[in-house]
This record gives C-alpha cells, structure tokens and sequence, in this order.
C-alpha cells in the first residue's frame, strides 16, 4: 500500500511538473518573444483568410519571390542600397524580420544582415536547388521565401542572411512608432 502511493504520490508530482513546464514553456516562449520582439497585431491574428487577401495584395514579383521562391535580380532590388534606420517585416504578415543596426554591404547587391531580429523570427530549410546546397530561409509566421543564409558574413555572427527586398517591407524608424513596432526603437539606438 505505501508503494502505491509513494507511486501514486509520484505520478502526480510529475504530472504537476510536466503541467507547470508546458505552461511555462508556453508563456515563457511568449514572454522571451514579447520581451526581445513583440509581434505586432497584424501578424498575432494572420489566418489563411488574412494571408490570401494579402497575397492579393503583392506586386507579381514579391508573390513569385514570397510564394514560389523566386530571386529579385541583384543591384536592382529596393533595399540593397538602403541605409536608413528602421526595421524589415515579413511583406506578407508584417512579421518583425531584421533591424537596419543588422544590415550591411555585402558586396552582392542584395541587402543582408548579421542576424534576424529574433532566432524565431525565421526558419531555415534545406534548399537543394541549383545544384548546390543551400540554406533556405523563411518566415515564420508566413511562411515567405526570404532568401538564403551563409556562414561568410561579419561578426559577431559570421553568418550572412542574403535576403530578397521584395520579400519584406522596410519601416523607417521615424514611422515604426505609429505602425506597432515602437518596442524595437531602443534595440536601434532611437528615443521614442
């Protein structure tokens, strides 16, 4: 009898555990992405419904880029040469993607970045075309075709995300405020 419930006494004490980390892990994954990229509004609430509309939406290129990953030709794409500061968002969902403090020339003319603005921000994949092995990149929420990451980039990082501008929208740091994104403005440097 003292083993059955020392059993049982165990079984709920692990139960509980196990409740308590997946609630925790729920809001503790919450909590981190809110505390270093809070997601804005229009990107908590995309549904295929939102994501159709706003497929509708894009320019023939974004949607080939974001939906059939295709590539924007390089030095002829709207951000390669950007310097302002502001932040880069998913151009489907909004989703916050890379900080302009994270943006820098890589010689290839497209515009790319040390780093996403969160890990979770975007999604690596296997990307085997082109007979070479590449890593894809992709929105999380989205799910758009980004571009590809490589391991030649700059500290601190040594990574290089080559991204595609058609893929995302820049925000400039003067309007981030009033668009939802105002939580980033101390990551760049800007008083709000």
């Amino acid at each position: 009898m003292t083993n059955t419930k020392s059993v049982a006494r165990l079984a709920i004490f692990f139960a509980i555990f196990l409740a308590i980390l997946a609630i925790a892990g729920t809001f503790g994954t919450a909590a981190l992405f809110a505390a270093s990229a809070e997601k804005t509004a229009q990107a908590q609430s995309l549904d295929k419904n939102a994501k159709s509309a706003r497929l509708k939406e894009l320019s023939p290129l974004q949607y080939d880029v974001t939906q059939n990953n295709g590539t924007e030709p390089p030095f002829k794409n709207e951000y390669w040469n950007n310097h302002r500061v502001g932040i880069y968002v998913d151009v489907v969902s909004g989703e916050p993607l890379f900080l302009s403090s994270d943006k820098y020339d890589s010689g290839t003319g497209w515009p790319s970045f040390t780093r996403p603005i969160v890990p979770s921000a975007v999604k690596a994949t296997s990307d085997n075309s082109l007979f070479e092995s590449r890593v894809e990149v992709r929105s999380s929420l989205a799910d758009s075709h980004l571009g590809h990451v490589f391991d030649d980039g700059p500290a601190p990082t040594g990574e290089r995300y080559c991204m595609n501008s058609a893929a995302m929208r820049f925000i400039p740091a003067e309007q981030m405020a009033a668009t939802g994104y105002g939580q980033f403005l101390p990551r760049l440097g800007v008083k709000q």
